[in-house]
């Protein structure tokens, strides 16, 4: 279960998720989450945890011009970073709590979720929630990372800061990110949630790249919460948590122009 202080990107975390994280890892599947719901032909869509907007921008470009988009996050300084990027054209941006939706029954045609499911406290009542504003057979679709083994620059991240702060490592990125990768465990959480019809569960996998190790370590220190954890270690630590990460980044994969594997589960089912 993800304790509160998971969800909580607030300061300059989004600003660093954005420039960092999202075309280090999100931006592919975004783009595939993207093309799954357009292909459903949705008239309003209804999108949860959408962060900095990389989901939503997508959507913007690939929707029918007629579709409406509302774009959801718990946390309003989110919001805010994706309301500063933009969309290609206009988007309904409210903050929103997962667990508790303010939509009428039935009030969208499909809802996706990009990398949020693992915050949620209890999966069964955010997808019971999906699943009472879906009309008859809408589509909810979302992806969840896999084990943090089959996602390397976040393992040599965790890996690094073990070294860093032995006694206490910084665990975010395993605990909760990489947290709920156990396809059997999603679709019981969604049969719980009141999905009847079985889950399509598939394994996608991408090539992360960055120009350089430093890329990922600031990505990840920064622009994640994993910043809040090394912060309550050492309030003076953070650049030499960064620096040990971008040395193992380095010494795993380069110091030139590095790449790794980054692999999510990607699941749709219609209510």
């Amino acid at each position: 279960m993800a304790s509160s202080s998971d969800s909580a990107f607030t300061g300059s975390v989004p600003q660093s998720y954005e420039r960092y994280m999202v075309p280090l890892i999100f931006e592919p599947y975004a783009v595939d989450l993207a093309k799954r719901v357009a292909q459903a032909a949705p008239k309003r869509v209804l999108e949860l945890a959408a962060g900095t907007g990389v989901v939503t921008r997508n959507l913007a470009v690939m929707l029918d011009a007629s579709a409406g988009i509302v774009a959801t996050d718990l946390n309003p300084a989110m919001i805010d970073e994706a309301q500063r990027t933009g969309t290609a054209r206009p988007v309904e941006w409210r903050a929103a709590d997962a667990m508790q939706l303010p939509f009428e029954n039935g009030s969208f045609d499909a809802v996706v979720c990009q990398f949020g499911v693992m915050f949620f406290p209890d999966k069964a009542k955010a997808y019971a929630e999906a699943r009472r504003v879906l009309r008859p057979g809408g589509l909810f679709a979302f992806n969840a990372w896999c084990a943090i083994d089959r996602n390397e620059f976040a393992d040599a991240v965790t890996d690094a800061l073990a070294t860093v702060f032995p006694d206490d490592p910084p665990r975010f990125m395993a605990r909760t990110p990489h947290g709920y990768h156990d396809a059997a465990v999603i679709a019981q959480d969604l049969e719980a949630g009141g999905f009847t019809s079985p889950p399509r569960i598939e394994k996608l996998a991408f090539t992360s790249r960055a120009v350089g190790p430093h890329i990922p370590a600031i990505a990840y220190c920064h622009g994640t919460l994993l910043r809040t954890e090394i912060l309550a270690r050492d309030p003076d630590g953070l650049e030499h948590a960064t620096q040990a990460c971008t040395e193992e980044v380095a010494r795993r994969f380069g110091e030139g122009a590095v790449e790794s594997r980054i692999e999510a589960l990607v699941v749709t089912v219609r209510a």
